[in-house]
């Protein structure tokens, strides 16, 4: 790799691609003269640097890595020449390349006065994500900046890549939810959806997502919508399960003044207003089933029937589905129409539960840790080890809303700078027999007790004030699919072994049949093979 020119004596001529670069690494240099004692050298300057620095050239290629962004990116020597995209690949260079706004920019401004060898047209910093040699995802910061000659235009460009856990308080955010760059995801579990997504945000077949309750199918049905070619359209919401069924066939497929009492004007309804953009129909599973065929009717024929209406309108929309029950189940309850599900099921995604993806837990909490800790003027530098510990082991049954809420709680009654056992909610020091992931069986109503929680200081019982203490027992009967079970005096030390009996008991009761199992568990039947694998129940 050329290296980029230094202020001691000149470089060799460089390749054709590299010309530009010789304007650009050549600029930083003269920016030192007279400012220290000794020419200091280009590359020695860059790689001191803490964070990661790429130099392109004006026809975005890769003049310079330093040390630390060969390190983010996974790449030496090869990268030099390439094209900027194809070795910095960050969800923000797939959504808007920000070189053609820093050019608007830079022209905008070109007939104000500046001092010479200024240049404008920095963007703002930008929280995304880029991907490694190994395709694993690697939150940073990105900041882009032309560097410019003497007259003020933009020769070559330089990124800016510091690695970020989360965004940072006092930065500019984009709201949670706005777009993938939201999804704080690292573990293994979720890198296969990651990759298919990037395939489905390209296609406008049908999507199911699939998943418990609070695991972020909404954000994940969003993300899929601003990565697609349809990004510049709407992005409409419904929730199936919210509205009474006459009411939400108007809302869904629109009406015409005067189809009902009350109709005194025209109602488009949601498919078309989602025209031209994606249509997210969340709750899927608790739509009526007088409206299933309905809305089959429309995935069919891509038209609706508005109420009162003498002919069918054309729409053009993609749908996207989502649920947390087990659609399978409800077909052979007849409760979901088998024929709506083969039609939703074209392309599916499930999204883990928390509980199954190792390593993210710790990100989230620090991440929303920051983001509370900004929004109440506080300055909390994270959990106690003790904290982290009953954090890290808790089963998380209302996943990452759950999370959530447990860390705003903790900002609120958190005295000092660190989040400690005393600043936790009681229903995570002794969960509760409720505290099951939605979509499991009750596992019999036995109960899971916190791994090791130790006790809270005399005074610090971590229940919210005024509230008296809670009992540790467990209620004399839960919940099952199958009705009242009696209470086993049963504990478990550990998630997995709360995990192993559900497995157990499923088997049990399904005479060892594996799909039987599954469904009864809310999994799949790759989910049930994969725990069985890991329990040694194979």
């Amino acid at each position: 790799m050329a290296h980029a020119p230094q202020a001691q004596p000149p470089s060799p001529p460089q390749s054709p691609v590299n010309t530009p670069g010789k304007g650009v690494t050549g600029g930083i240099t003269p920016l030192l003269t007279g400012l220290l004692p000794q020419s200091v050298a280009a590359d020695a300057l860059l790689d001191s640097l803490p964070f990661g620095i790429a130099v392109l050239s004006a026809e975005k290629r890769i003049v310079r890595l330093n040390s630390r962004a060969q390190a983010l990116l996974g790449v030496g020597d090869e990268a030099h020449g390439l094209p900027c995209y194809h070795v910095v690949r960050s969800a923000r260079c797939l959504r808007e390349c920000p070189v053609p706004a820093i050019l608007r920019s830079l022209r905008a401004t070109q007939d104000e006065p500046a001092e010479s060898g200024s240049c404008r047209g920095e963007t703002a910093p930008c929280d995304t994500d880029i991907l490694d040699r190994q395709r694993r995802k690697v939150p940073v910061r990105s900041c882009v900046l032309p560097l410019c000659d003497p007259a003020g235009g933009a020769v070559g460009y330089l990124e800016v890549l510091e690695e970020a856990t989360c965004p940072a308080p006092g930065l500019p955010q984009q709201e949670e939810g706005s777009s993938m760059e939201g999804f704080i995801a690292r573990s293994p579990a979720m890198q296969p959806l990651f990759s298919a997504m990037r395939i489905i945000a390209e296609t406008d077949s049908t999507l199911l997502i699939t998943g418990e309750t609070g695991t972020g199918k909404d954000l994940l049905a969003e993300g899929i919508h601003k990565a697609s070619p349809r990004s510049g359209g709407p992005f409409v919401k419904v929730n199936c399960g919210a509205l009474p069924e006459h009411l939400l066939e108007s809302e869904l497929f629109g009406h015409m003044r005067g189809a009902f009492t009350g109709a005194v004007s025209d109602k488009p309804g949601r498919f078309r207003l989602a025209a031209g953009g994606t249509l997210f129909l969340t709750e899927i599973g608790d739509l009526p089933l007088a409206l299933q065929v309905k809305l089959l009717t429309v995935l069919d024929d891509q038209c609706v029937h508005p109420l009162g209406a003498t002919r069918p309108v054309s729409v053009d929309v993609r749908i996207i589905a989502a649920t947390h029950r087990n659609l399978e189940a409800m077909v052979r309850e007849g409760t979901f129409r088998q024929d709506l599900l083969f039609r939703l099921n074209v392309v599916r995604l499930h999204v883990p539960p928390l509980r199954d993806r190792d390593g993210d837990i710790p990100a989230l909490l620090d991440h929303f840790l920051r983001r509370f800790s900004a929004s109440t003027a506080k300055s909390l530098r994270g959990f106690t080890p003790q904290a982290m510990k009953i954090l890290c082991e808790y089963p998380w049954p209302g996943n990452v809303r759950e999370l959530r809420n447990v860390v705003e709680y903790a900002v609120h009654f958190t005295t000092g700078d660190m989040v400690d056992i005393s600043g936790l909610p009681a229903s995570i020091l002794a969960p509760p027999a409720e505290a099951l992931p939605s979509g499991g069986d009750g596992s019999a109503g036995r109960t899971y007790t916190a791994p090791h929680a130790p006790r809270p200081p005399e005074g610090q019982s971590g229940q919210e004030p005024g509230q008296p203490e809670q009992a540790t027992t467990p209620p004399p009967a839960a919940q099952g699919v199958s009705g009242t079970a009696p209470q086993e005096q049963q504990t478990f030390r550990t998630w997995q072994e709360k995990e192993r009996s559900m497995i157990l008991d499923a088997l049990a009761r399904t005479g060892g049949r594996k799909q039987e199992a599954a469904d009864t568990l809310g999994w799949s039947r790759s989910t049930l093979w994969r725990k069985m694998k890991q329990h040694a129940l194979e």
